[in-house]
């Protein structure tokens, strides 16, 4: 996956270019500029930084973590270093603060999760940020004609895109698509006041981590 995404960073931003897909994108980047303000948030696999340019602005600070640093570098382009700290890290091994972030985000990371590692990834995320705190998850819908299709499905339910990249390279990557119903579930005692929004092309769920 890593080194997919180092490979990918150049032309990454193309998937936010799809004509289709442009007025979820306009209504999803409008909620989210308000959606942390005042509030220092951690975002997690942060990538180009396409959505850390939306929290940014009205955000305290963001702590935006990300494994691959070449598309981090990409990030760095896009806003305010006196408002981002860009880390290279580990999404199951965040960093503990002593001044823990009140707020967290991650953007198109919940489908690369194996499915037998979410719960793991999500104890973790609410361990680097305050009791209480507001997160935020967005992540694609499947729509055919529009998403890559799957091009295979393990023993665990985990689905997978063939993705081919300009240098003509092909590479098999995790992507999974969870229901309204799969992540209520998931998040079941280690959230709390869950919202699900629904777009045509991409879901979000709000809440407050559960105090441990």
């Amino acid at each position: 996956m890593h080194d997919y995404y180092a490979a990918r960073a150049p032309e990454y931003d193309k998937i936010y270019k799809k004509p289709e897909r442009q007025s979820d994108l306009r209504e999803i980047e409008s909620w989210l500029s308000h959606a942390f303000e005042d509030r220092s948030v951690l975002e997690v696999a942060c990538g180009t930084g396409y959505w850390t340019q939306f929290i940014a602005p009205s955000a305290s600070h963001v702590l935006a973590i990300d494994a691959v640093p070449d598309t981090m570098e990409v990030a760095k382009t896009r806003v305010s270093m006196e408002k981002v700290t860009f880390q290279v890290g580990d999404a199951y091994d965040l960093p503990t603060m002593e001044a823990a972030p009140e707020a967290g985000f991650a953007g198109f990371w919940y489908s690369h999760l194996p499915r037998r590692r979410v719960k793991e990834f999500l104890c973790g995320f609410h361990k680097s940020i305050q009791p209480g705190s507001k997160v935020i998850l967005i992540d694609n819908l499947f729509v055919v004609g529009s998403s890559t299709p799957i091009s295979e499905t393990d023993a665990d339910g985990n689905t997978y895109q063939t993705r081919l990249l300009a240098d003509g390279s092909s590479h098999k990557v995790l992507k999974n698509f969870p229901t309204e119903a799969d992540l209520r579930d998931v998040l079941e005692g280690i959230g709390i006041h869950v919202t699900y929004r629904a777009w045509q092309f991409f879901w979000a769920v709000e809440y407050f981590a559960a105090e441990p």
